[in-house]
């Protein structure tokens, strides 16, 4: 494995404090040549987090202490590792005037990033619909079915890779199959696969690369990775270079997954576009 494009750091809210340091060190470790750090990019001011505490994302008067922490760091092991400043930027549908400003401001220091969905808008409420089983649960009855969250949460992927989010957009989109995360408590009838497969078709032609995520293995209502083989090998046809993510929000989830990834994926650098 050559990079690990998806990594998160001490300033996540809802994450572990293992330094950067610990992450850079075992990845080293790992065998890794480079690493993205892709913090959860601040959220729009006037966005309302619908989590319970609070803690999608990091605080917007954090993102320079953020960037300044890991300008040094690249410096330091430049020797030993390549190491990008990054961001996981969500995606909220209603909110892209508002994210193209952000990236407008922000992305000349940002060497890589993913584009994510993670809140799911209905009618004038948003929902997280990977914060917890019993959230999800809740968005069911909210929702109608799991089948309707599911088929929200594809309508807006589909809208992430055709909205306006200026030059700094991501050019990777993350967790395609986030939606599955709970598929084992929530199982759904529809295979969801036109969907994925249009998805794709509009990421090939908007060259964008896909986040190879493992950290669904680790999720005890999921146990796939995000996305499972059939979708790798259709991205795979289609020549979507894959980057793998461990999606790490702490140092021992670095690597995770690995050993039930599609084994013919071929991975390439996050910062290869």
């Amino acid at each position: 494995m050559i990079a690990d494009g998806h990594i998160h750091t001490p300033f996540c809210p809802h994450g572990t404090k293992d330094s950067f340091e610990h992450y850079i060190e075992k990845a080293i470790g790992l065998g890794f040549k480079e690493i993205s750090f892709t913090e959860h990019a601040p959220l729009p001011i006037n966005f309302n987090d619908p989590t319970p505490l609070k803690d999608s994302s990091m605080r917007l008067e954090h993102l320079d202490s953020y960037f300044e922490t890991i300008t040094q760091l690249k410096e330091r092991y430049s020797n030993q590792i390549k190491i990008n400043r990054g961001l996981e930027v969500d995606y909220i549908e209603g909110y892209e005037d508002e994210i193209r400003s952000f990236l407008l401001k922000y992305g000349p220091l940002i060497d890589d990033s993913i584009l994510s969905v993670h809140f799911l808008k209905k009618d004038t409420s948003y929902y997280c619909m990977d914060y917890s089983p019993d959230a999800f649960g809740e968005m069911i009855t909210i929702f109608g079915s799991v089948e309707h969250i599911y088929k929200s949460y594809y309508e807006t992927v589909l809208k992430s890779i055709h909205s306006d989010l200026g030059l700094f957009k991501p050019k990777r989109i993350g967790h395609l199959t986030l939606a599955h995360k709970f598929q084992k408590k929530f199982p759904v009838q529809h295979s969801f696969e036109q969907e994925i497969r249009e998805i794709l078709v509009n990421m090939k032609e908007k060259q964008l690369q896909l986040d190879y995520n493992g950290a669904g293995i680790n999720k005890p209502l999921c146990k796939e990775p995000y996305p499972p083989h059939w979708v790798i090998k259709e991205a795979i046809t289609l020549s979507i270079p894959l980057v793998y993510g461990s999606d790490a929000h702490q140092v021992k989830d670095l690597h995770q997954g690995i050993d039930y990834l599609y084994p013919h994926a071929p991975f390439t650098s996050p910062t290869s576009l």
